[in-house]
């Protein structure tokens, strides 16, 4: 449970970009809400598999968590959060969001030509304030990722890929065990935004 339905959706996200044949060698490669779940095993996951990986949050002081993960940069959300032009400067070969809104429609303006998001939440809002630009102009592929209605092949092959990749010691980086009596107050530090990494409740504590 320390990995989860964030860990295996972070690895279906890694498997859409290596299908659509983002490499290690394109370029870097975007994770924002790199403080969650999904996030930090995006990290974990991209930088064991050789992937030069840059974090977006809002909480850059979990900076040193993000490197311990594989990060090589973190940045902050600031940039990506709010409206942005149709057309940003080309930096990304591929990017991981779970946030949407305005921060999945600066990540595509910004992605490199043929660069590939995988888009798998919607932490910031559900709308896409975006245009057409990246897509016509730069051959962007932005693919949508659900962990609901997957074939059972693709759910076999990601749980195959987390058990090769993932370092059984990194789950006591990326999760945290509380008691069902801690549920509560945690649940209020989680929608505060003040949780990173997963929570796991031990119902034998």
């Amino acid at each position: 449970m320390a990995i989860g339905t964030a860990g295996y959706t972070a690895m279906l996200c890694v498997m859409a970009l290596e299908k659509h044949g983002v490499t290690p060698d394109k370029g870097e490669i975007l994770v924002t809400g790199a403080n969650g779940g999904v996030g930090s095993y995006a990290i974990a996951i991209l930088a064991k598999l050789g992937y030069t990986v840059v974090a977006s949050t809002g909480r850059v002081e979990q900076a040193a968590y993000l490197k311990k993960l594989g990060a090589s940069e973190v940045v902050s959300r600031d940039g990506l959060s709010s409206a942005g032009r149709a057309l940003a400067k080309e930096r990304w070969a591929g990017a991981i969001d779970s946030a949407g809104s305005h921060t999945l429609a600066n990540v595509c303006a910004s992605m490199k030509y043929g660069g590939v998001v995988a888009a798998c939440g919607l932490a910031q809002g559900m709308d896409l304030p975006a245009t057409v630009a990246p897509f016509i102009l730069r051959g962007v592929t932005l693919v949508g990722i659900d962990s609901v209605m997957r074939p059972i092949e693709d759910r076999l092959d990601a749980w195959q890929r987390l058990s090769e990749i993932l370092d059984p010691a990194i789950f006591d980086d990326i999760s945290n065990d509380i008691s069902l009596a801690e549920v509560f107050e945690v649940s209020q530090d989680l929608i505060a935004g003040k949780i990173r990494g997963r929570v796991v409740v031990d119902l034998s504590k």
